[in-house]
């Protein structure tokens, strides 16, 4: 592919899955399936958290937030994926690219800090029972939601404008199926160190101090559970909280994963399959956990499907 100039090509090339030709129809198809329902189903948390008053609570409204993120991420990088998966084109703009490295930056940050405001929930509700609404009020809700995306937008503006000034030098293969911050950094020519330093106070901030605020607020939970005398209060206890272990566990487990693998050509592709399953399935998965496993999301569902039907066969009964 031609370069306009050394800094800014025209294209990048996504060499994705084009190793394994066999498989990319075959992806295809499960990734559309997967990116279907993923929409779909946080679609219905953030419908069902608006508009059924009993989940007007802070755990569904921090869920909602979720939500957004989850399905602005797998957006950012799907489409394109499908398209280069499909037809024997493997390219992506230059502008498609960077804001795929500015979005999926923002928003992974952005779902590190909601997790751990959900855990600091999650420990006021247990911990705190009886001062849970005092301290959990609306007010400071909202703040903690807007605090998240507002640091985690200045996080990936910062790191990724520091990525797009980077000089290429007519490199503009990228050996992945979506444009990664680290793997622009791959191509420049130049010391990259500046950069480096910055994503590393990045993750330090934004992944492994919520990650260690989780681990805290999780520690001080199973202490007051264990306190509890009857087996039936810790049972429903440890309910409230593991729909978000789970999502805690697949966010991190994916990351973790991911990130620290050993630097092999075999394991490059294995971190290929396990950045897919991050970036299809885990957005998925988060809002149908709390669907599957949560009494209050199935009756809130319930109420809003019968009132919707008898609201249609009342104004059909008048026609």
């Amino acid at each position: 592919m031609g370069l306009v100039n050394v800094s800014s090509p025209e294209v990048f090339v996504l060499l994705g899955f084009s190793a394994q030709p066999s498989l990319e129809h075959f992806l295809f198809i499960v990734v559309s399936g997967f990116y279907v329902v993923s929409i779909l189903v946080n679609g219905i948390i953030i419908l069902v958290s608006c508009m059924d008053v009993h989940l007007h609570t802070p755990i569904y409204f921090f869920l909602a937030n979720l939500s957004f993120p989850d399905i602005s991420f797998t957006t950012s990088i799907v489409p394109q994926l499908l398209v280069n998966l499909w037809g024997p084109q493997k390219t992506i703009s230059y502008g498609g690219c960077v804001v795929q490295f500015y979005i999926s930056h923002w928003l992974g940050a952005t779902e590190c800090i909601l997790l751990a405001v959900m855990s600091y929930d999650r420990y006021a509700a247990i911990c705190r029972p009886l001062h849970y609404t005092v301290i959990m009020h609306p007010q400071l809700c909202l703040s903690l939601a807007l605090a998240s995306r507002l640091g985690g937008l200045t996080t990936g503006m910062v790191g990724s404008t520091l990525t797009m000034l980077l000089p290429l030098c007519g490199n503009n293969c990228i050996d992945h199926f979506f444009c990664e911050m680290p793997l622009i950094m791959q191509l420049a020519c130049v010391d990259t160190s500046l950069n480096e330093i910055e994503m590393y106070v990045a993750s330090f901030i934004f992944v492994v101090l919520p990650l260690g605020l989780i681990l805290v607020s999780y520690s001080y939970i199973a202490g007051a559970v264990m306190k509890i005398g009857s087996a039936e209060g810790r049972r429903k206890a440890f309910n409230t909280c593991s729909s978000h272990l789970a999502i805690v566990a697949l966010f991190y487990g994916s990351i973790i994963f991911m990130y620290l693998q050993p630097a092999k050509s075999n394991s490059h592709e294995q971190g290929k399959f396990i950045a897919l399953f991050y970036t299809v399935v885990t957005p998925m998965l988060n809002p149908l956990i709390y669907m599957l496993r949560n009494k209050d999301v199935k009756k809130a569902l319930r109420r809003i499907v019968l009132e919707n039907c008898c609201g249609f066969a009342g104004s059909w009964g008048h026609i």
